[in-house]
């Protein structure tokens, strides 16, 4: 049996064009894109062609792009920067209950500073309100940070309705946009959006590289000082390699979003055969409809997350729930959802990507069947 991979929201493989895109950085083209002779000149194209590619993925302009280590790094920069800058408006910042670790622990760290937070409940399909976004506004509001699409569950966050308020009400707004991008289209005018980060290893990308759309006008110091790189914003050679293979994935993810995917109608077949082969036995988590087109979040009754993993070691996939000493707790997403423990336990995350074929699907189910009994 081959292994099937189901996990494409914890990370991508390399898809040829990337590959083929780094490949001439691993040998021929070694220089400094610093330095003003012959060897920088090829490092410094890529790194402004990437830039364009990214900026033109989600409609911006290249000089509102920034390159940095990843998603973690690009939220980092904004919401403890934002905290440092604009603290003689306010310590206040909004959030949600569903966030990633890389924007809520940075959160909680500024809390110990003296930042105040509001963490904005969401409903039992994960989706918060934007009512409830606008009612925690305060005259000292600095920063509204939502996601785009929840990373757990896939669903979409209504990030245009409440960048309109941030915009009316003059306050920052940021949304971790990591697994929405290449998934489903990005224009950050669109969206209202100030600040919006991006992940690499999401998008077909190499990991360990990404980028932060800073909107023109806005101002934000250096998260890390030394040279002058990226326009001031972050110091550290560019890691050139890596920069050509986002730059790559940047712009297939353009013409894969043009070109129309028939990913949703995998992800619903999917569910179909899950259903037939599990009566009864199947709950899905998140939004119907408003969810991310590849992410299926299920839980099996009366099942453990972690033993439905173990039971089809030639799945790759993630749970929703973690075992300690007997005892199965939820994610923070699950909880935040209002999943009851007894529901969520058994969840299971199926991502899928542009490698996942039906038939993979279908021995997936037949895996289950066969295994769980």
């Amino acid at each position: 049996m081959k292994q099937i991979y189901l996990d494409y929201n914890a990370s991508t493989p390399l898809i040829p064009e990337v590959v083929e895109a780094m490949t001439p950085f691993l040998s021929e083209h070694y220089g400094n894109p610093s330095t003003s002779h012959f060897a920088a000149v090829e490092a410094k194209k890529v790194i402004e062609k990437a830039r364009e590619q990214v900026a033109s993925l989600i409609g911006a302009q290249k000089e509102e792009i920034i390159f940095t280590s990843g998603g973690s790094e690009s939220n980092n920069h904004v919401i403890k920067n934002v905290f440092e800058k604009y603290q003689s408006k306010g310590r206040h910042m909004i959030t949600t209950t569903i966030e990633h670790p890389a924007v809520r622990e940075p959160l909680r760290y500024l809390e110990k500073f003296g930042a105040e937070v509001t963490y904005v409940d969401v409903n039992q399909f994960g989706q918060v309100s934007v009512k409830e976004i606008e009612k925690a506004i305060r005259p000292d509001t600095i920063l509204i940070t939502v996601m785009h699409a929840n990373n757990e569950v896939g669903t979409l966050q209504p990030i245009e309705e409440i960048g309109e308020i941030a915009r009316e009400r003059g306050i920052l707004f940021h949304t971790d946009a990591a697994q929405s991008i290449g998934k489903v289209p990005v224009d950050v005018n669109q969206l209202h959006v100030d600040f919006l980060s991006i992940a690499g290893h999401k998008l077909y990308a190499p990991k360990g590289v990404g980028a932060l759309y800073i909107r023109k006008g806005v101002k934000l110091d250096p998260y890390i000082h030394g040279a002058g790189h990226e326009n001031g914003m972050r110091a550290g050679t560019e890691n050139v390699l890596l920069l050509a293979g986002l730059g790559a994935a940047s712009e297939s993810a353009s013409r894969y979003l043009e070109e129309g995917t028939d990913i949703l109608k995998q992800k619903k077949y999917f569910l179909s055969l899950l259903k037939q082969a599990f009566p009864h036995q199947i709950r899905v988590n998140g939004h119907p409809d408003e969810c991310l087109p590849n992410t299926l979040n299920v839980s099996f009754a009366n099942r453990i997350g972690q033993d439905i993993l173990d039971a089809v070691p030639e799945v790759a996939a993630s749970t929703g729930s973690a075992c300690h000493s007997g005892e199965v707790t939820l994610s923070p997403v699950l909880k935040a959802m209002g999943v009851k423990p007894e529901d969520g336990k058994g969840t299971i995350r199926f991502s899928l990507g542009r490698n996942t074929t039906k038939q993979q699907l279908e021995e997936t189910v037949k895996l289950l069947q066969y295994r769980l009994g």
